[in-house]
């Protein structure tokens, strides 16, 4: 059956480190599924620096909360027997799980090595600012805890390229690229060559170190069942090193293994560029997209509408595009920071949620809130999930013609009764536009799904309704025969 994908980033930058999270994510799955949502996107799931590691810090990608590591067997989120049992818990409400890889670096490692290494430029790293001198790095992970268990193989210096930190002399002020190793040459430009990122950066350019990434997510698919990848911070890798992979892991198992990458850039042309030269072999978030909300946020009604898709990934590449609003990076006090702010928020949800092209993906804290952080939740970003589920479908028709309204219907299918909708939004003063619905509406009365504008309108014999919406929001208008259960169940 044809249906909307609709992706959740089920998680946030500050949850609770009280090891309760994958029981959490089990006992939503069925109210997910209910909501609309078809795909989960969770939290990197292997052990980190320390209990409180939100993921990133990657330590044993082996040891999913199975091992006494890092002072804890557990992770942030809870053991390996509960990320298995809500995988499963979603998997058994009909929704697909993401796994967030991070294979770009690697941190807390057991024992040091001394090291030659060259000094480059943090900012320009193209630019050798220092000559040969021996370093003391943390490079060697042993892993002692898990004792060998699922695979024996270790990590040290070779299967690195740098770091930026010297035991010896506590210099962090530079990045350490070991003696006889090159950054990789096809990676994103910024500070002049953007492979290293944080932490002992893995060279995915030793044979070596290939084959055992390669084993290492065969035995993770294999044990944990997963259905897609969520791949981090790829512009920081080799271009082709994702594409041979991806390739690997789909000819092995036999499954396609879908896959969105974070090329995290605003430039639609590095998104491209980099699609290009993966053959188009995982999609990627819109991060371009995310940036025009961002800045029409800021911009209030100077803004002008009539661009907001203008340089976006789901303009260029729909059918590799996945759309968001913010994450776990673009929140407050993130290193990414860049939160759309509150006004807007469910306007771009519905310019996300509502249209044809690109996979939504939710972002939990914009659903659920955080008091912890004073974050509100986003009005009504349920209905617009359920909007989507039940009649955003068939034909569709933009009128992005103004600088503060624009509008798109969509016509409807015959498989999903009572679909399609006219959806229209401001981003100053309230107003209206004239749109086309089609013949097979005429004389069809249709609501604001959302309760802000009260008035109904008819579709007129040529198939044409005024549609309304108050300022600085957004109304969605369904046939008022379609009075889909919206009330949602949290």
């Amino acid at each position: 059956m044809n249906r909307n994908e609709t992706m959740m980033q089920y998680f946030e930058w500050y949850l609770p480190n009280d090891g309760l999270w994958w029981k959490r994510c089990a006992a939503k799955a069925e109210n997910l599924r209910d909501l609309g949502i078809t795909q989960v996107w969770l939290p990197p799931a292997y052990k980190g620096t320390s209990q409180a590691d939100v993921g990133y810090g990657v330590y044993d990608m082996y040891d999913l909360g199975e091992f006494n590591q890092k002072g804890t067997v557990r992770t942030k989120y809870g053991t390996k027997e509960e990320y298995l049992e809500a995988i499963r818990a979603f998997q058994e409400a009909g929704i697909a799980v993401f796994a967030d890889i991070v294979l770009n670096h690697r941190m807390g490692g057991d024992e040091t090595e001394e090291v030659k290494a060259v000094s480059d430029s943090p900012e320009d790293r193209n630019q050798q600012i220092g000559g040969e001198q021996t370093v003391k790095v943390w490079s060697k992970f042993t892993f002692p805890g898990r004792a060998g268990k699922y695979s024996t193989f270790t990590w040290d210096h070779t299967h690195f390229t740098g770091t930026d930190w010297d035991e010896s002399s506590k210099v962090s002020d530079r990045i350490f690229r070991f003696t006889g190793k090159t950054w990789s040459p096809e990676v994103d430009p910024e500070k002049g060559n953007f492979d290293y990122l944080m932490g002992m950066n893995v060279d995915m350019e030793n044979p070596v170190v290939v084959q055992e990434t390669k084993n290492w997510l065969n035995w993770y698919v294999r044990e944990t069942g997963i259905d897609g990848l969520r791949l981090d911070a790829v512009k920081h890798i080799d271009f082709d090193f994702y594409r041979e992979l991806l390739q690997s892991i789909r000819s092995s198992t036999g499954k396609p293994y879908p896959a969105v990458g974070e090329y995290w850039s605003g430039d639609i042309e590095r998104l491209l560029h980099y699609l290009d030269m993966v053959e188009n072999e995982m999609s990627l978030f819109d991060v371009a997209l995310h940036y025009n909300f961002f800045h029409a946020s800021e911009a209030d009604s100077s803004y002008s509408m009539k661009t907001i898709f203008d340089g976006t990934l789901v303009k260029e590449r729909p059918s590799l595009a996945v759309t968001f609003v913010d994450n776990h990076d673009t929140q407050y006090g993130q290193s990414l920071q860049s939160f759309v702010e509150d006004w807007f928020k469910q306007p771009a949800y519905a310019m996300i949620l509502l249209r044809r092209d690109g996979i939504p993906c939710v972002f939990y804290e914009d659903y659920y809130g955080n008091p912890a952080q004073d974050r509100p939740l986003v009005p009504n970003l349920g209905k617009l999930i359920k909007l989507r589920k039940s009649y955003a479908y068939g034909e569709q028709e933009d009128y992005l013609d103004d600088d503060h309204i624009i509008g798109w219907v969509r016509r409807g299918d015959a498989e999903h009764a009572n679909s399609g909708m006219a959806v229209v939004l401001s981003n100053a003063d309230g107003g209206s536009k004239r749109m086309y619905m089609g013949p097979a509406f005429a004389g069809m009365e249709f609501y604001d799904a959302l309760g802000y504008c009260p008035d109904r309108v008819f579709v007129d014999e040529d198939g044409y309704g005024t549609f309304s919406t108050d300022a600085k929001s957004v109304s969605v208008w369904v046939l008022t025969a379609a009075r889909d259960d919206l009330v949602i169940n949290e």
